[in-house]
């Protein structure tokens, strides 16, 4: 058949480079188009591209996939398949339309669960012990086509969303080059997701990093795994006598509080090379932390150069309380969540 890549972001990349192992012909690559202004920056040119000039597949990158010009595009392609993503565009119906069988999308969740943009942090941030893959028969409400093929994967314990993600990749890619080929031989099935137990997975805003520290020292941690690379964990260093300082949190571990635990937030060890974080249920061992306009650091390096000490605290940018506080038997929050998870 006649694939069309639609893709962007590092997901996409195992997926694109399996296509040209099948004898399936790949004939152009659908992709963010480059910044004017930093174009010929190495750095800002997605890696998906180097993959499509090696092997001299035509890059279209349209700034608008749904436009009547994409669409004149697209079906000068001839295509028999899209195959989307993480491209960072909701395809219309048009658009799917621009080839013969539709398009295929992979999706790093366990549909119907997680459907949006960001379902590998948010999985990682609610402390699931799986997730998994789904290749989908795309339709226009995003990520409720019908699953062709679905992958579970188990979380490790201390696996970050890049981690995670580095491995979903490859499940998907095996996976939509047999949903492919069940199309091709049309025996294929799809079953449809039930909406009822659809949540969601937006995208990540810069204010998910912020720690509350009335969740469970475990929800932390799952917090630090889940925002990474972007936008990071990170909280205010309230000192005495000097304006309260950003820090970005590194790795994390938990460990209990004696009976008569400190106030969430309150640093109740800071030498050597621990530094312990009262939670709403037990403690946050910090590893390693980053200084705003600086470096990151070991802990026991950042305690040499700044002076914290018991009883000192981390909250948010105000010393107020939270907005967001949560239910500390369970983590999650009782009032303005990131989402609703069901």
């Amino acid at each position: 058949m006649r694939l069309v890549m639609i893709g962007t972001g590092p997901f996409a990349m195992p997926a694109f480079r399996g296509l040209y192992d099948t004898h399936h012909e790949i004939v152009a690559l659908v992709t963010k188009p480059l910044d004017p202004h930093r174009g010929r920056a190495a750095a800002s040119i997605p890696p998906i591209r180097d993959i499509a000039n090696a092997q001299g597949t035509p890059i279209f990158g349209p700034v608008d996939i749904n436009s009547e010009q994409a669409h004149i595009q697209l079906e000068q392609f001839c295509a028999d398949l899209l195959v989307v993503c993480d491209y960072g565009q909701i395809l219309s119906a048009a658009t799917l339309a621009t080839s013969r069988l539709g398009g295929v999308n992979i999706h790093g969740s366990l549909l119907p669960k997680y459907r949006g943009a960001a379902p590998i942090n948010w999985a990682i941030y609610h402390g699931d012990a799986e997730t998994g893959v789904s290749v989908i028969h795309m339709t226009p409400r995003v990520d409720a086509g019908p699953v062709m093929a679905q992958g579970r994967l188990d979380i490790h314990p201390e696996e970050t969303a890049v981690e995670l993600e580095i491995r979903l990749s490859e499940v998907g890619a095996w996976l939509v080059r047999r949903a492919i080929d069940s199309l091709e031989a049309g025996r294929w099935e799809a079953l449809p997701q039930d909406p009822k137990l659809a949540s969601k997975a937006p995208r990540l805003k810069k204010t998910d990093g912020l720690i509350d520290w009335t969740r469970l020292a475990s929800a932390i941690k799952n917090q630090v795994r889940a925002m990474e690379p972007w936008p990071k964990t990170y909280t205010f260093w309230h000192r005495r006598k000097a304006e309260p300082l950003r820090l970005v949190l590194g790795p994390v571990s938990i460990e209990n509080l004696a009976d008569s635990p400190a106030p969430p937030g309150t640093i109740v060890e800071a030498s050597g090379d621990r530094l312990l974080v009262a939670a709403g249920q037990g403690a946050v061992r910090l590893q390693r932390l980053q200084p705003a306009g600086k470096r990151m650091l070991a802990v026991a390096e950042f305690l040499r150069g700044y002076r914290v000490q018991p009883g000192d605290t981390f909250a948010g940018p105000t010393s107020g309380p939270s907005e967001n506080k949560l239910d500390i038997s369970t983590g999650r929050k009782t009032a303005q969540p990131p989402f609703d998870p069901y």
